[in-house]
């Protein structure tokens, strides 16, 4: 797989993981067009990046994804890695916070593929990348709303693969753990294999170079997720339900 001279269009890249993909495929000779929602940030994320290009979408927005799909033009490539994210656990829902990690993180992946797929399909070529996550695996505690909305975009992805093989248009998925950004940085819990995003960007890009539908990554760390599915479920949830999570804020508090 090679990138000089192919345009790709990379939502969700005005900084972390996004940003530093942008430069990996910059550096391997291809045109990067990056979008995000803040346009200030989306300006000083560009001049980062070598002949990059600048298109503010939200991706919540379909008007605005349509505006936006219209602007990049034919493109080789689109990668979607999009996202907000708030820690949650069941006893302490924000209903506003929930909505939002499901309609940006899974709902934003399905308006984004269903404005670009079909110039592909049609084309019968293009290359389409989704960001999914090891908490998309199996539910996890305090993870309500981004486990189940990377859970989605994880099964979008296999869907799309099944679909379009031997199409031309080629579909790959990522899931990487903890990478040390903005949102993770709301995380009081430790973090283990915590990755720079250059560090996950060289990953996302051995994927895109390769053959494989999906990578999991860090791969040991993987291990523990992908193993997790065939774990019967009273094994799993006495294993990953902490005790903590399941009980009411109020008791959290007299506990400290």
């Amino acid at each position: 797989m090679h990138f000089a001279g192919k345009r790709y269009w990379l939502v969700g890249a005005s900084e972390g993981l996004g940003l530093a993909l942008a430069q990996a495929l910059a550096a391997e000779g291809a045109k990067v067009i990056l979008s995000a929602r803040d346009p200030a940030r989306l300006a000083e994320a560009c001049g980062k990046v070598p002949r990059a290009s600048a298109v503010v979408v939200d991706v919540a927005d379909a008007v605005s994804i349509s505006a936006a799909v219209a602007q990049v033009g034919v493109l080789d490539g689109v990668v979607f890695l999009a996202g907000v994210y708030w820690p949650m656990t069941a006893h302490g829902v924000d209903a506003a916070q929930l909505e939002a990690m499901c309609d940006v993180n899974f709902t934003g992946c399905a308006r984004v593929v269903g404005a670009v797929l079909p110039a592909m399909v049609a084309r019968g070529a293009g290359h389409l990348v989704i960001t999914g996550s090891l908490s998309g695996f199996r539910g996890l505690p305090g993870a309500l709303g981004y486990a189940a909305s990377k859970a989605g975009v994880m099964a979008l992805a296999e869907s799309l693969y099944a679909d379009l093989r031997g199409s031309g248009v080629k579909v790959q998925l990522g899931n990487p753990g903890f990478i040390r950004t903005r949102l993770t940085a709301k995380n009081e819990f430790s973090m283990p294999f915590l990755m720079e995003p250059e560090q996950a960007a060289a990953e996302m890009l051995a994927l895109m170079k390769s053959r494989w539908f999906k990578a999991s990554f860090p791969t040991v760390f993987s291990l523990l997720f992908r193993g997790s599915q065939f774990l019967p479920d009273w094994l799993y949830y006495r294993v990953f339900a902490s005790i903590k999570s399941r009980k009411p804020p109020e008791a959290r508090v007299k506990e400290r």
